[in-house]
């Protein structure tokens, strides 16, 4: 599957197009083309920057113009924090992300414009583009640099098709134990309880056994901590519990 095509509009500094090369990189991004550079193309410090993302910016090409790096692409967004009083259709960058999956998948070719560091996309560069995109921010202070917003992009666009759970537990293999051997261990903890005199008044074994219940759910035990549970269980049995 291809990739959208990140296109930074008159960057000012090496520095900031490797980094932005970074961010692309850690969103599955490679294909960055760059529209009259202020400091000229190639620059070392972008590649100083890059801290590793060379293949992105080895294969970076070189446009005079805007419209000239966007003739292949049939959908481009252009992105801006300022409104511009132009009717295009607005989105956030997570639905960006979504759409761009989805025109990617019908074989469109797609490409996102960042304007310059100092003063962002000018509005005849917004124009040429389908849609704007922007980012949702604290409305006092929506100030972010170019990479930061190439990688709010390829953020959005990775999570679009990453099938990563929200959460899981860490430990590779380990997953938490059936609930049949959470109930054996609860059987026999509340067992020896008991016959320890824990539970001292019969109408709270309910109230107490739920609490414990709780306790060692909250952890998600592992069949692996089951049975370290259960050996202890069977040593301070065996061995009586100290005063």
């Amino acid at each position: 599957m291809s990739t959208p095509i990140v296109i930074l509009v008159r960057p000012q500094l090496g520095e900031n197009i490797g980094m932005a090369a970074r961010a692309m990189l850690n969103g599955g991004l490679t294909e960055m083309r760059l529209v009259r550079p202020r400091d000229g193309w190639p620059n070392e410090a972008a590649w100083a920057a890059a801290s590793g993302a060379d293949r992105v910016l080895d294969e970076a090409k070189l446009y005079a113009t805007v419209a000239d790096a966007i003739a292949d692409l049939n959908h481009v967004y252009a992105t801006t924090a300022r409104s511009r009083a132009q009717a295009k259709p607005i989105v956030t960058a997570r639905q960006a992300g979504a759409e761009l999956r989805d025109l990617i998948a019908d074989t469109r070719r797609c490409g996102v414009l960042f304007g310059p560091e100092r003063a962002g996309l000018e509005n005849d560069e917004v124009a040429a583009a389908d849609t704007v995109l922007t980012v949702p921010l604290n409305p006092d202070f929506t100030s972010l640099n170019l990479a930061q917003a190439v990688l709010l992009l390829a953020y959005e666009w990775y999570q679009a098709g990453d099938q990563t759970p929200g959460r899981y537990l860490a430990g590779g293999a380990d997953v938490p134990a059936p609930k049949a051997e959470f109930e054996n261990f609860m059987d026999r903890l509340v067992a020896h309880l008991e016959r320890g005199g824990f539970m001292t008044e019969p109408q709270l074994r309910h109230t107490v056994t739920r609490n414990l219940r709780n306790l060692f759910q909250r952890a998600a035990p592992t069949e692996q901590e089951l049975r370290t549970l259960h050996g202890a269980v069977k040593a301070l049995t065996k061995a009586g519990t100290p005063e």
